[in-house]
């Protein structure tokens, strides 16, 4: 299992139940990975997608104790998520969000891609800051590209200890 997300200099990810920046080089990074994929996430990050709709051409895990809404599989805790995984193969799932579900599934994760943001975006939700934590390592930190105003690197950490599903 993999995750994927975008932080600005502070680990944030996300304000108002929002991305903090509008990044078109990202979003397609995001896309163009996840496309073909399942991906997992919560109950409000699904809401917070356009129309609250699931993404197109993915297999969507909604993390939640509600009923799963129409185009998603629900699983209502972290060992019914972890049964409805052994269906995928590992390297095809990626957590996508938010942050209760990126602090319960990271250590679970055997390779982060982060998309971090040389800015401070006023967040009020947040992910552990990898490079302080021990099992981490970044493992691919990309030249600095210019997107929309922003100065972002694609970056890859690396699990060296992730717990088995």
């Amino acid at each position: 299992m993999r995750a994927i997300f975008c932080a600005d200099e502070k680990w944030g990810i996300g304000k108002d139940n929002g991305l903090l920046f509008s990044l078109p080089k990202d979003m397609k990074f995001f896309r163009e990975t996840t496309k073909g994929k399942v991906v997992v996430m919560g109950r409000k990050t699904l809401e917070s997608f356009p129309g609250g709709q699931p993404l197109k051409g993915r297999v969507n895990i909604v993390l939640s104790s509600h009923e799963p809404k129409e185009g998603t599989v629900g699983a209502k805790s972290l060992n019914e998520l972890f049964q409805l995984l052994k269906e995928y193969p590992e390297d095809e799932v990626f957590v996508i969000g938010g942050e209760s579900v990126y602090r319960a599934l990271l250590p679970y994760c055997s390779e982060v891609y982060v998309t971090k943001v040389a800015a401070d975006g006023k967040a009020d939700t947040f992910v552990p800051n990898l490079d302080e934590e021990e099992a981490f390592v970044l493992t691919v930190e990309g030249e600095p590209v210019e997107d929309n105003g922003y100065t972002l690197r694609f970056c890859t950490y690396e699990n060296r200890a992730p717990k088995p599903l």
